[in-house]
Order: structure tokens, then C-alpha cells, then sequence
């Protein structure tokens, strides 16, 4: 976006609380849209909790940049060759196999959840930080892992981990093989996806021209290529005056499978 509105854009890494930090230092700033954040599905996730540190009203959705469907990994040799064995052994010993998550609360626990609805009773080991989920399973710590393509496509590209399960209506052409969750009867889709946002009660000329930016940024090639390289559903872009009902709707989602 830098040459298109002619401004530096610095990118400030803020961790910490699965996203809620970062959240804390966009909301502390003024709503002039000079401060934007990334706004990811398992920060939104936090709002479904008893108690949010903000709200929608705190934000407005930018753009939406990138969906893609989360999936169940396994080691590339595990002796899991499909769901269906990795269902039938978690149906025979609830509370036996163990799942490498985000952690509790998160977009990995819901899902998690509508699977120990239909019986797969599975064990969620936390892990904040992404290297020791992948390992986790790499080093037989753990007998799965949710996560995203995108994030572990050079561990798919160099056959280290293989997706068993994908979370979504439909199959992805990339792993026609693995099925969806809701042909298996698992009522669940909760994509990953990463919005821009800025603090609520910036001008709605400024939110428009940032949108409109984006929008020239989604289509460009270098950024087509990065969206096929992390399985993103080629239909990603949301634009300002439709990311808020994405958003929202997808905060309603995770509120209804949310674990009580």
C-alpha cells in the first residue's frame, strides 16, 4: 500500500495474548487511520469469551484479505493413513490422542469441540508458540495438530505432516483426498482468516480510500501467488462495506459452538 497512498507503512510486532495486545495499543490510538492492525480469527475468537476486552463496536473491518479452512495434520509416517483411523481409535479410547492447539478459547478449541460432540474425545495440548505445536507432532509429543496450510506448507512441501480432516462444507482441490467435516456429519467451518482494521470512529472517507488500497493490493500478482502458496480460498477479498458482516457473522458462529 506504501507507494499507492504515498505514506510509510512500519509493520510493529506486538505479541502476546493472542492478538488482545496488539487490539490494546490500535484502541489506544486516535481513529485518524493511521494505525491499523491485522485482525486474525483467533483474536476475534476472544469476543465469544465471558469477557471480552473490547467489542465490534471498538472496530471497523477494512478488508478482509485471506480465508482459508483449518485442517487435522498428522506426521507424514503416522500409522493415522486416514481420519477414519484416527476417529475409529478416538471413539475406542476417549481422552487417549493428543491434539496440538492454539490453546483454550481459541478457534482450535471450538472446533475441537464439535468433534467431542460426535464422540472424538481428544486431548488439547496448548502451545503459543507455532514452532512447538509443529514439533510437537514431528516429535511424536503429540498425535495431531490443527492448523492451516499455509502455515505448515513447507512441512506438506517436504512430506513431513499430511492433513487428514478438513474443517469446511467442501473439499479443497489441493488435497482432494482429505474430507470435509461436514460430509462426515461435523457441523463446523470456522476459516482463518486475517482482516485489517482500524479503531472505530475513523472517517468514513479514510476507511473507504485504505479499503479501495487494499482492494488493488488483493489483486496484484505478488499477492495472488502469497494467497495459492497459503491455500487461501481464491475468493478471499471482502472490501469495507462487506468485511463488518463477515466479521460479525463469524463471531456468531464461534458463539454458538463456543464450549459452555
Amino acid at each position: 500500500m506504501e507507494p499507492m497512498l504515498g505514506q510509510g507503512i512500519p509493520v510493529v510486532n506486538v505479541p502476546g495474548g493472542t492478538g488482545a495486545t496488539g487490539m490494546t495499543k490500535l484502541l489506544a490510538s486516535p481513529a485518524d487511520g493511521y494505525a491499523m492492525a491485522i485482525y486474525i480469527a483467533d483474536s476475534h475468537a476472544l469476543l465469544a469469551g465471558k469477557t471480552p476486552r473490547w467489542t465490534m463496536k471498538d472496530i471497523t473491518p477494512v478488508a478482509v484479505m485471506i480465508k482459508g479452512p483449518s485442517f487435522i495434520f498428522v506426521k507424514q509416517d503416522s500409522h493415522f493413513k486416514t481420519w477414519q483411523d484416527f476417529e475409529k481409535e478416538a471413539k475406542a479410547n476417549p481422552g487417549k490422542l493428543k491434539v496440538a492447539t492454539l490453546g483454550f478459547g481459541s478457534v482450535d478449541d471450538f472446533s475441537l469441540s464439535v468433534l467431542d460432540k460426535g464422540g472424538v474425545k481428544v486431548v488439547q495440548v496448548p502451545f503459543s508458540k507455532p514452532s512447538e505445536r509443529y514439533v510437537s507432532i514431528l516429535g511424536d509429543h503429540a498425535d495431531a495438530l490443527y492448523e492451516q496450510a499455509g502455515d505448515v506448507a513447507s512441512f506438506i512441501n517436504g512430506k513431513q505432516m499430511r492433513p487428514i480432516l478438513l474443517f469446511g462444507e467442501k473439499r479443497l482441490d489441493a488435497f482432494k483426498d482429505v474430507p470435509s467435516s461436514f460430509e462426515l456429519g461435523y457441523k463446523v467451518a470456522l476459516p482463518q482468516f486475517r482482516a485489517i482494521v482500524v479503531k472505530s470512529g475513523t472517517p468514513p472517507e479514510i476507511v473507504k480510500k485504505l479499503s479501495d488500497a487494499l482492494a488493488k493490493v488483493y489483486q496484484s500478482d505478488e499477492y495472488q501467488k502469497f494467497l495459492k502458496d497459503q491455500y487461501g480460498d481464491p475468493n478471499s477479498f471482502e472490501d469495507s462495506s462487506h468485511a463488518s458482516t463477515f466479521v460479525s457473522e463469524q463471531l456468531e458462529d464461534m458463539k454458538k459452538i463456543a464450549p459452555k
